[in-house]
């Protein structure tokens, strides 16, 4: 497979007519290659997009965005199961997880497609022949800048409400997953009605193209999903321009268990939240917090469901997790996991490398240890891949405690049958989400993000949509008959 970049309505080489290899993470071997931009093209890519701004025919009809996205969540859908093997082949995660993705994503774009024509306005009548409105109006040219751990949702839960909104967008794909993201924005480019540069999109290898998305004047909006160091640059970065910022980023997810938690149900549910997307997920259970009363039973249960858990490629019938995205994920995590288990309190399932065929590949079988001091370093950073702690508590204070003591915030749960408690402690918490007897349930209706250090702004939902709005007030007055 070839990928191109796309600007101002062409599939288009990077103009120093570099490219470079996209690689299956199960087999370590190339599948295809896309074209390697840099800053020239992100800059053409923005004029583009200024331009198919500024002509105004996408930025006010709402008609016309809402019927452009729901053909385009149908072609999406004729090629669901096509779309779903090249994720696999390209992130490594498994189908049942990629098929799951895509009808998010699906439904994501039909939902901001209704929202397209219900964008609100206030208009009052402050006093006899006085009237004050609020305009909700695109704020420009929108910068997308996608990772690679579920690029199809991560790319429309940014893309679908800046289109919504009626911004024109420029989209910079992982360099892992560029050839998914090139068919889903082709599916939508394929639309006769989107006019060139509405969308444009730019791969690259390195950080040029990133860096002029953030720091253009003529960018309006840039959202980010990714690790907090990177939010701190985008930020940073940004401040000159005065952007308005969506930024979803770093997490260590917990999960409380009480003592009158279901475990049979629990524990199979919180191994697959701690190895979806083999660990490499910001919402992933990353600390299970135990009542002193049930600690060893969940132990217990722990150990046997992690060791069952079979580690292969994502085709595979039967696999419940695939590989590291790719060799430096798989040497960090390593080195992290063997740092944690050189100091933890206990090592209770220990992960290695796959060996025989499936050597070549970057997979990883998954660790759990226990631990009882939360300041620990890697009870504290975010650890990217299957590696999780178990921690004990002896009542609620101490279960909020250790679970806010950290400088993340976006997302935890909670597993007890008593209702009360359940929302006591939901309240308590200081996480953007926080799900109770379950884990990683996500609705395009239910806005998402971060406390503290976890982000900026809010995904899904309404408030989605307004990250790529701005308010303007107009004030008339239009006389009062003698």
């Amino acid at each position: 497979m070839k990928s191109r970049n796309l600007i101002d309505g062409n599939w288009v080489e990077a103009i120093s007519g570099e490219r470079a290899k996209s690689i299956d993470p199960s087999t370590a071997l190339p599948i295809g290659s896309f074209a390697a931009g840099a800053r020239a093209d992100a800059q053409a890519a923005i004029v583009a997009a200024s331009k198919a701004f500024e002509d105004c025919h996408w930025a006010q009809n709402p008609r016309l965005r809402q019927l452009v996205m729901l053909r385009w969540a149908d072609r999406l859908e004729e090629k669901l199961e096509e779309l779903a093997t090249l994720l696999v082949t390209e992130n490594g995660k498994i189908i049942s997880h990629a098929r799951a993705e895509m009808a998010i994503a699906i439904s994501e774009i039909r939902y901001y497609a209704g929202l397209a024509r219900h964008i609100p306005g206030n208009v009052l009548e402050v006093e006899p022949g006085v009237f004050s409105t609020l305009l909700r109006e695109p704020a420009g040219v929108a910068a997308l800048i996608i990772p690679w751990n579920a690029p199809v949702a991560l790319l429309i839960r940014s893309l679908t409400p800046a289109l919504a909104a009626g911004c024109t967008v420029v989209i910079k794909p992982a360099p892992q997953t560029v050839l998914i993201t090139t068919e889903i924005i082709r599916a939508l480019h394929e639309d006769e009605a989107l006019m060139p540069g509405v969308v444009n999109m730019v791969a690259e290898t390195g950080h040029e193209v990133a860096q002029e998305f953030v720091t253009s004047p003529d960018v309006a909006v840039v959202s980010f999903t990714g690790s907090n160091l990177t939010g701190q640059r985008i930020m940073a970065a940004a401040a000159p321009t005065m952007k308005k910022l969506s930024l979803e980023l770093g997490g260590k997810s917990c999960a409380l268990v009480f003592e009158d938690a279901d475990i049979a149900r629990m524990v199979p549910m919180l191994t697959a939240g701690a190895i979806i997307i083999s660990g490499q997920q910001c919402t992933a259970v990353r600390r299970i917090l135990v009542h002193d009363s049930k600690y060893e039973e969940v132990k217990r249960a722990l150990k046997v469901s992690f060791e069952q858990i079979v580690v292969g490629p994502g085709h595979q019938a039967g696999v419940d997790m695939g590989p590291m995205i790719d060799e430096a994920s798989l040497s960090l995590i390593q080195s992290n996991i063997l740092e944690a288990t050189d100091i933890c309190d206990e090592v209770i399932v220990s992960g290695g490398r796959l060996g025989g065929a499936l050597a070549r590949g970057y997979f990883l079988t998954p660790t759990l240890v226990a631990h009882d001091d939360p300041s620990a370093d890697f009870c504290q950073k975010e650890l990217f891949g299957p590696f999780v702690v178990l921690e004990r508590f002896a009542d609620e204070a101490e279960a909020i405690a250790k679970t806010n003591f950290t400088e993340y915030g976006l997302s935890a749960s909670i597993w007890t049958r008593d209702g009360a408690r359940a929302m006591r402690l939901a309240r308590a918490l200081r996480n953007g989400t926080v799900w109770i007897n379950d884990h990683n349930k996500l609705f395009a209706e239910a806005e998402t993000g971060g406390y503290k250090r976890s982000g900026l702004g809010r995904l899904h939902g309404h408030d989605g949509l307004m990250d790529f709005m701005e308010i303007k007030h107009i004030y008339q007055s239009v006389g009062v008959a003698a």
